[in-house]
């Protein structure tokens, strides 16, 4: 029974931390027409940018004494990251997806270059982000349960309900949608589009940089979303593109799969295990779980 309970509540987590990066890039699939490639790296830099006000150096002593309002303006970061990615970069592009994905490459490549760099976080002296949300355990029938786990995923169930209330009940919700289904009948219509793929990209940035802040309870590196990002791009495939509910589960779906093979199949092979499932699987649906074919208009 405690292996169970460690099973689902490290599924919990782990499926939690990927929905946050999969919802980022689906939101910003569906208004912006392109592929972030780089949603793991600006979460990784808003990771970085807490670690950075809670510590100097590694020696613990930082510019804020909390996590809590650490956590909250690397949040700020992120979203404002994600602000300028798509003001000053995204939408001086025109509207080829094609050049957008290699913006978001190269995006990869100047934030893994920048991070390091001594005039900024520098590469040596973040080993996580401390302190802890919470310390202390609970134990559950053998298992012995971090409130940090809990909490992560009590507040990505809450972050989730309110993103896909804001999305289906109010006008900009409304606005997000219908730029989604359509871009060019939208901008007709008279919805800002640009407004909306702005917010899109802010609130993925947000989203990443928060994957990023539950990574880096365990380690700070620059690759520590490289998992996460694959994974959550095998979500959002797999879940289909054109929902925001269907990769979300998907990532729940993945998490399960991955800890129960690692749990009672094998230790080694887990990722490859769920990775050749789920390519089998889009074989035989290739538009995903929830994903329609594209309907032709003659």
């Amino acid at each position: 029974m405690s292996t169970f309970i460690d099973l689902v509540f490290n599924s919990l987590r782990f499926g939690s931390i990927v929905a946050l990066a999969t919802l980022g890039i689906v939101l910003i699939f569906r208004t912006s027409k392109t592929t972030n490639f780089a949603q793991g790296s600006i979460g990784t830099l808003g990771a970085y940018f807490a670690a950075w006000l809670t510590q100097t150096r590694g020696t613990g002593i930082g510019i804020i004494d909390s996590i809590w309002l650490a956590s909250l303006l690397a949040i700020v970061f992120g979203f404002i990251v994600g602000l300028l990615v798509d003001l000053v970069i995204i939408r001086r592009v025109g509207e080829n997806p094609l050049s957008k994905q290699m913006i978001t490459l190269g995006l990869i490549l100047l934030i893994i270059g920048l991070i390091p760099q001594p005039w900024v976080f520098g590469a040596q002296g973040y080993r996580s982000l401390t302190p802890s949300y919470f310390s202390g355990h609970l134990d559950m029938f053998g298992a012995s349960v971090s409130y940090n786990v809990i909490f992560f995923i009590l507040i990505t169930l809450v972050l989730m309900a309110i993103i896909f209330l804001f999305i289906q009940r109010t006008r900009w919700g409304l606005a997000t949608r219908v730029t989604a289904s359509d871009t060019q009948t939208a901008r007709l219509m008279g919805v800002p589009t640009n407004t909306v793929t702005m917010m899109s990209w802010a609130f993925a940035a947000a989203m990443g940089t928060m994957a990023g802040l539950m990574i880096g309870q365990n380690a700070i590196r620059i690759d520590m979303l490289v998992t996460i990002q694959v994974t959550a791009f095998f979500a959002a495939t797999f879940g289909g593109f054109q929902t925001f509910h269907g990769p979300i589960i998907a990532a729940v779906i993945i998490a399960f799969m991955r800890y129960t093979i690692y749990t009672y199949v094998s230790d080694t092979w887990d990722n490859t295990i769920v990775w050749v499932s789920i390519l089998l699987f889009l074989y035989f649906k290739p538009y995903g779980l929830f994903g329609k074919a594209p309907a032709e208009k003659v």
